[in-house]
């Protein structure tokens, strides 16, 4: 075997040479890479480098004798059901060659976990032409919120997008239905998160609170709010744009306002009566839709995208006489 010289092609840009690698040779593990990287053996433009380094196009990767792999048997990919086809291609709000942008229902898990077997991850393959090029994830939604996520079609993609969002060049717009009308109607709440005690609710699904002074992991969380409508004081229709991207961010900073977000069984405070963020005669699912997500594409310009309320929500909004206007078509700018 001989030492190769790889370049990186436009399309694998920010991606990180340890992905890199295992899409290139698959049967490499983690901790091949980490001692090729450690004793020198792998370089990028001549240079030492560390497993999680991101890559340029139009550099040099030094790829010295690799271990040969176990022979593997070949099995065929299962072909794709023509129903899960459609089911995926009905989510569809915008695609090109690059990216994919879909309206994922309330109640699907973004990706698998215990005891999940049907998740958007796993139906993205129905997008494929090959196994190779099954559309990757950028970012996540809960499982119970709905709403505009974007998928990439190739690791390149799905890097430069990952780093729009770690730089926060994505705004991100969600509308919620919350118990309460918060005061004042609109501002920024600017409160630390840090995960939960249990005894925090009742409901296993509340990991995370407003941090204590003090706390080692608060994450630092920024919400701007705005009341788009209320039903007297006892329900509101918000517009919540976080600027930061914490695990469940919305649903405690809504509560910090006492404002739960209807249908959040997880995070609604309990008293005598039961949960606070529900309300007899609507429904138990979960509030929060995000609703519009504007982002820089990665061949240029700016995609807005919105996505129209799911079924829940819409009846909601009709029993509380508020209305919501139609999702735009994309646009760019």
């Amino acid at each position: 075997m001989t030492v190769l010289l790889r370049e990186v092609s436009a399309d694998e840009a920010d991606i990180r040479l340890d992905r890199w690698l295992r899409r290139h040779y698959p049967d490499l593990t983690q901790g091949v890479i980490q001692k090729l990287c450690r004793t020198g053996q792998l370089r990028v433009d001549s240079a030492r480098v560390e497993a999680a380094t991101r890559l340029a196009p139009g550099q040099i990767i030094r790829i010295p004798p690799l271990p040969s792999p176990p022979p593997a048997e070949v099995v065929a990919p299962p072909p794709i059901d023509p129903k899960l086809r459609a089911e995926v291609e009905r989510l569809i709000l915008y695609q090109d060659a690059q990216i994919v942008v879909l309206n994922k229902p309330s109640g699907l898990p973004t990706q698998g976990g215990p005891g999940i077997s049907r998740h958007l991850d796993g139906m993205l393959r129905a997008l494929a032409t090959t196994p190779a090029d099954k559309p990757r994830l950028v970012h996540r939604l809960d499982r119970d919120t709905s709403g505009v996520i974007v998928v990439a079609r190739s690791p390149g993609v799905a890097a430069k997008l990952a780093a729009s969002f770690r730089s926060r060049a994505v705004q991100k717009t969600y509308w919620a239905v919350v118990k309460g009308r918060p005061v004042p109607v609109e501002g920024r709440v600017e409160l630390a998160l840090s995960r939960g005690d249990p005894s925090f609710s009742k409901s296993r699904a509340a990991r995370v609170t407003v941090a204590e002074e003090g706390d080692a992991d608060a994450a630092h969380a920024i919400t701007d709010y705005r009341t788009l409508d209320h039903a007297a004081r006892k329900l509101a229709w918000l517009e919540l744009q976080p600027l930061t991207g914490r695990t469940h961010q919305l649903r405690v900073h809504c509560l910090s306002l006492g404002a739960p977000i209807l249908g959040d069984s997880a995070y609604g405070e309990w008293r005598e009566t039961g949960n606070t963020a529900l309300v007899e005669g609507l429904s138990e699912q979960l509030h929060l839709h995000a609703r519009r997500l504007s982002f820089p594409h990665p061949k240029g310009g700016t995609l807005i995208v919105e996505a129209d309320l799911p079924p829940h929500m819409a009846e909601t909004f009709r029993d509380l006489g508020f209305t919501a206007p139609a999702a735009a078509p994309p646009q760019w700018r």
